[in-house]
């Protein structure tokens, strides 16, 4: 039986080059395909992805493993928040207005939610707003109401999971946290605490 070696620096060139979370599904299949590891299972993986982490927390590193949008990635360790909103603020073309981080919003805590009732609650129209967040691949089509006119219902993507560093919805701060922290900027993927949202291209 041949040995298997040590998967750590397979594992780290993978979630390091991956541009959105990487499964362990997609690190199986990649390794099974470059490397001779016929014994491979999901659980050695998961191993080498806790022992990376480890290893990055023991040497210092400034950036750890975690599990995101049902898949894993390398992100920035709070304590470096300042110096990566610094460079996400000089990406100004990625930035979400007023209007679409309002929108976002209700439709992530609303959702499945219509473009009316999202008008509703804002007060205002939202269709630039929407077709904006389609285009960004934050939210999607998630069929019709069962309504007078079958509108189109609208909900977040993995996307938008991923840019916010959100393993899932229920992730979502609370809204009364939110209340009670109104002037707190939202996470990005690098790190809590951006006025920006730093999806990947």
């Amino acid at each position: 039986m041949t040995a298997t070696p040590d998967l750590r620096p397979w594992v780290q060139a993978l979630i390091f080059c991956a541009t959105e979370p990487i499964t362990v599904e997609q690190i199986e299949s990649c390794l099974r395909e470059t490397l001779d590891v016929p014994d491979l299972t999901a659980t050695q993986i998961l191993a080498t992805l806790d022992a990376l982490d480890e290893e990055f927390a023991a040497t210092g590193m400034a950036f750890r493993v975690r599990a995101v949008a049902g898949g894993y990635q390398l992100l920035t360790e709070p304590a470096y928040q300042a110096v990566v909103e610094a460079l996400i603020k000089q990406k100004s073309r990625r930035r979400l207005s007023t209007s679409m981080l309002e929108t976002l919003a209700i439709i992530a805590y609303k959702q499945p939610i219509t473009k009316t009732a999202v008008e509703q609650i804002r007060g205002v129209g939202c269709d630039y707003a929407v077709q904006k967040l389609l285009e960004k691949e934050l939210i999607e089509l998630r069929g019709k109401a069962e309504t007078v006119g079958r509108p189109v219902l609208y909900g977040t993507t993995a996307r938008f999971l991923h840019g916010f560093g959100l393993i899932a919805l229920r992730d979502l701060p609370q809204l009364r946290d939110v209340a009670a922290d109104e002037d707190a900027p939202p996470a990005t993927a690098s790190g809590r605490g951006s006025d920006e949202l730093n999806p990947t291209e």
